[in-house]
């Protein structure tokens, strides 16, 4: 039997100045609420390229996710076997 689940992500990006912000909400089914964000500030001496800063926030943003996402995990381990747990990163 297959199944499929939804997850709804919602990302938001800024550019102010040379810095570039990224903040997102996650929501799982089970009702968690997950916000993570990240930036990126452009060298005073590199080109003006938005897409490069949205890149690098929105990487730092999904790794800040990831990380929370991953401890979330343990502690559904660690209720289940009452045991600690360590998910390999």
């Amino acid at each position: 039997m297959k199944t499929v689940v939804g997850w709804h992500i919602e990302l938001e990006l800024a550019e102010i100045g040379s810095e570039t912000r990224a903040a997102a909400l996650l929501r799982l089914p089970d009702g968690t609420e997950l916000r993570a964000h990240g930036h990126a500030d452009r060298h005073p001496d590199d080109a003006d390229q938005p897409r490069v800063g949205e890149e690098v926030a929105a990487a730092r943003l999904l790794n800040d996710l990831a990380g929370q996402l991953l401890r979330k995990a343990e502690g559904e381990i660690e209720a289940e076997t009452k045991v600690p747990a360590h998910v390999h990163r």
